[in-house]
């Protein structure tokens, strides 16, 4: 008697294909060092001149990486208090690793007379200038070295009549914006000052002063 041939196994099902998980984004590149050195008022120019509130022998110049707009590493420089500058190193290497983008870093002393609107036109961040608070004959924490401007033009300060400074930030006063460098109350550049104690002016009621972040 002749047996009927087995039959063929049952094709193996077809795997599933499997979605590409997509790459982790790269980190921020490492640092270079931060450099600290001391001034003088004639390093300072026309950011510091008698009867301000503290000698040049009291801030430092801190030579800093930045991310740039153009996703490139820039070297810039903020003067300081003395007794800031561990903590500006470090918040601002966070920034870094958070790849906030800076338009701009450097001394107000670039600009005509250290002329704070000038320098906040040009988004430039900024810390030390001896000047006033606006409208008022108290000095500024700028005039100490214990406040930072970052991005002062896409993040603007207003003032309790709807008036804003620079001149030119008319578009930014939208805050539900979300262009690169802009600042939300909860973001992670917010939290990396206010984590160690500063003070955001975009938590105050009058004025609001997106820019700014002081330490006393």
């Amino acid at each position: 008697m002749q047996c009927a041939p087995a039959p063929a196994p049952p094709p193996a099902p077809a795997s599933t294909p499997q979605a590409p998980h997509p790459p982790a984004p790269a980190p921020a590149p490492s640092v270079q060092p931060a450099a600290v050195e001391p001034v003088t008022a004639a390093d300072l120019g026309a950011t510091w001149h008698a009867g301000c509130p503290l000698p040049p022998e009291q801030l430092r110049r801190v030579d800093l990486d930045y991310w740039g707009f153009d996703g490139r590493t820039h070297r810039g420089e903020l003067v300081v208090n003395e007794d800031l500058t561990a903590e500006v190193i470090t918040v601002f290497e966070q920034l870094y690793q958070l790849r906030y983008p800076i338009e701009k870093m450097q001394t107000p002393d670039h600009y005509p007379g250290a002329e704070d609107e000038l320098s906040m036109r040009d988004n430039n961040t900024s810390a030390f200038n001896c000047r006033g608070i606006p409208g008022t004959d108290n000095w500024s924490l700028h005039a100490y070295g214990h406040a930072v401007d970052l991005n002062p033009l896409i993040n603007p300060y207003i003032d309790s009549r709807g008036e804003h400074q620079p001149a030119n930030a008319g578009p930014w006063l939208d805050r539900s914006r979300t262009d690169p460098g802009v600042l939300h109350d909860g973001d992670p550049v917010v939290r990396a000052f206010t984590a160690r104690g500063w003070r955001w002016g975009g938590h105050w009621r009058t004025p609001l002063d997106y820019q700014h972040f002081e330490h006393d």
